[in-house]
């Protein structure tokens, strides 16, 4: 899923309260118009949840005593407005007194966020102010919108291998963790329709199965989506991860959204495989991490994310996507196989 920043919108699908609040409209439309279609993930839809969402914002606003001071942002699954801190917290934004206020739409892989920002504590990633993990709400420092998809594909695969350093810790109890995940894709990969050739869904799940049994040499609180957009600058440091999906478990699990994410500018023929080795090399050699475990880990989240995209084909647009994704796993799995 996208990192908060994500694209700034207009249009109203309702006004919060809050100091000021009545200035802009909080949540985008064009948020508001994908998220309404979402099933429940354990908690409410997305359409219920929008119901929610205007009078959710302006409380948050006037209990945290923020004053909204720009036009809201929105990722996949949250929406993100810009704020003034009125209040408590002031000190640890710095003198600008500036935050952001994020509310996602309740599902599983944001309930861990806040657990994951509280451990890291700022330490190379954005700092987490206060939360209301019933709410699924945070109040975080402001980055700038600087990201690292224009940065030299090389300069930003090391800044990720030096943010994974950074980000090491040790996995908070409560967060999920990658046992089970590969546990589940032992299973389901075997069991997959043949979205891939088969050999690849075998090995995925063979891979799964092997690197639970094989423990890694560090099993440390896991970002699992530190790519190029969900790394952006900041005012006290250059950059700073955001935007986490927590798990604990194996380091090398890590390297996997680097590779398929810019994939336009993977090349053409011999080159991709190139470039996808060399983005992983870079990474591995900054972090630490064994190169092996991390195709391997590769393999299985990129035939993870075939399955994925494939089941959620429909027509048109979205059918043709699904089969573009289909086809830079296969891509991917053959550059880590070879």
């Amino acid at each position: 899923m996208s990192s908060w920043p994500g694209q700034a919108a207009g249009g109203a699908a309702g006004h919060g309260g809050g100091r000021g609040a009545a200035r802009y409209d909080l949540v985008p439309a064009l948020f508001a118009h994908h998220v309404a279609g979402y099933a429940p993930e354990g908690w409410i839809s997305g359409q219920d949840w929008l119901d929610d969402l205007p009078g959710l914002l302006g409380s948050l606003l006037d209990e945290w005593e923020l004053e909204p001071i720009g036009q809201p942002l929105h990722g996949v699954c949250a929406v993100v407005v810009p704020v003034r801190l009125l209040g408590a917290g002031r000190e640890t934004v710095g003198v600008s007194g500036e935050g952001v206020l994020k509310v996602s739409w309740p599902h599983r892989e944001a309930a861990a966020e806040p657990l994951a920002l509280q451990t890291w504590n700022g330490h190379g990633a954005v700092r987490l102010v206060r939360a209301d993990p019933a709410r699924f709400a945070m109040l975080l420092e402001r980055l700038h919108t600087r990201d690292l998809a224009r940065v030299d594909i090389d300069e930003a695969c090391g800044v990720i291998g030096d943010l994974l350093t950074t980000l090491r810790r040790p996995a908070h109890p409560r967060i999920p963790r990658l046992t089970a995940y590969a546990e589940r894709q032992a299973v389901e990969l075997r069991a997959a329709p043949p979205v891939l050739p088969r050999r690849y869904l075998d090995q995925a799940a063979a891979l799964a199965g092997e690197l639970v049994t094989r423990a890694p040499s560090e099993d440390r609180l896991l970002h699992t989506d530190l790519h190029y957009t969900n790394v952006l600058g900041a005012y006290r440091s250059p950059w700073l991860a955001i935007d986490p999906k927590p798990m604990g478990g194996d380091v090398a699990f890590e390297v996997a959204p680097a590779l398929w994410n810019r994939a336009d500018e993977l090349g053409t023929g011999s080159e991709v495989r190139w470039s996808l080795r060399r983005r992983l090399e870079i990474i591995c050699e900054r972090a630490g991490i064994d190169e092996g475990r991390a195709r391997a880990w590769t393999i299985v989240r990129e035939a993870d994310n075939a399955v994925d995209a494939a089941s959620g084909a429909g027509t048109g647009g979205a059918s043709r996507a699904a089969h573009d994704r289909v086809s830079l796993a296969v891509t991917i799995i053959k550059a880590m196989n070879d």
